[in-house]
């Protein structure tokens, strides 16, 4: 053979060898070999921002396919318990006490993932301008008052004072409070959370009064003055866990310490994603750090999630497992 004839030979078996080695790599990526991972998406602002977080993480540093999906809190765990649904990072524990129950202690196909690190607290709102007009609308007991249920009456409520709520799937007890407490006051449900900061934007510009469920943590108390209006204290969380499952419910609800939830299946199915999942955990701060730039700022959530990513590496670098 003639040293230009081996010199196209040998050209030739190179470009084979990569020909075939780009199509290994190519079926081979780790996007094409590893499942996709379905996260839930609970329709409040906190549980999208937890979502795009692992989602950004999961398939950019880690290679997975990822699907966040928008579930409600009460339709999630079925789906999760027929490995539907990978896992959902926004559990509010009062809540689901039955859920709880059903899925992870009895049936064992839902598994609990652990602490997600933020402390929430679900309560009743008035802007701080209604109580310095009328201190005792700060407590219950001003509610009691009907002249100052009067002030916020609708059309739609008639006698009765109307009380905001948002998505109706939220898991909330307030028709109980209200029933129990003998208050004439109306749940009036606007269909999520966007809608309940317009109508409390609304009010609050032309100061005029607003009674509102909301919670911590939230950009809310920041962008506005609010206070909390006092409701009867409960002895203790299994007090009010006790209350809820008899219907007597009559106290304020309890400080929440959310926690993550999974498909039993998912160790067996992604072992790092997993193990990535149980070690997911950040501060009330930073939850509540992007809140503010989703509805403060208007970025999208994920535009917040992804800065709070490029910005805190050295707090998610701990959560991918080591090789």
């Amino acid at each position: 053979m003639t040293m230009s004839r081996k010199i196209i030979y040998t050209i030739g078996v190179i470009a084979f060898l990569l020909i075939g080695v780009a199509g290994i790599i190519h079926h081979y990526t780790p996007e094409a070999s590893k499942p996709v991972i379905r996260l839930v998406e609970n329709p409040w602002i906190g549980g999208s921002i937890n979502a795009y977080v692992a989602k950004i993480i999961l398939h950019e540093k880690m290679g997975y396919p990822v699907e966040v999906v928008k579930v409600d809190e009460n339709t999630q765990w079925a789906l999760l318990a027929k490995g539907e649904l990978d896992a959902s990072l926004e559990v509010w524990p009062s809540g689901h006490i039955e859920d709880i129950k059903k899925y992870i202690v009895e049936q064992k196909t839902v598994q609990n993932m652990g602490l997600l690190g933020v402390v929430g607290k679900i309560g009743w709102y008035i802007p701080t301008y209604m109580v310095e007009k009328y201190p005792s609308l700060a407590t219950w007991v001003g509610f009691k008052n009907p002249n100052l249920v009067a002030l916020f009456k609708t059309a739609a409520t008639g006698d009765k004072g109307q009380f905001l709520t948002g998505d109706p799937t939220w898991v909330q007890y307030d028709r109980e409070i209200i029933k129990n407490l003998g208050l004439k006051l109306e749940v009036i449900q606007l269909g999520s959370e966007e809608a309940l900061l317009r109508a409390l934007d609304g009010a609050y510009k032309r100061k005029k009064p607003i009674l509102f469920y909301f919670w911590t943590p939230h950009s809310v108390q920041i962008k506005y003055r609010l206070t909390q209006v006092e409701l009867p204290k409960c002895q203790c969380r299994k007090s009010f866990f006790d209350k809820v499952s008899s219907g007597n419910i009559d106290c304020e609800y309890p400080p929440d310490v959310l926690c993550k939830i999974a498909s039993s299946g998912l160790k067996q199915k992604a072992p790092d994603v997993y193990y990535f999942l149980k070690s997911f955990s950040y501060t009330t701060e930073d939850q509540v750090s992007m809140i503010t730039m989703v509805t403060l700022e208007g970025k999208s959530v994920e535009e917040a999630a992804r800065i709070w990513v490029e910005k805190n590496a050295d707090k998610w670098k701990y959560w991918i497992p080591i090789k």
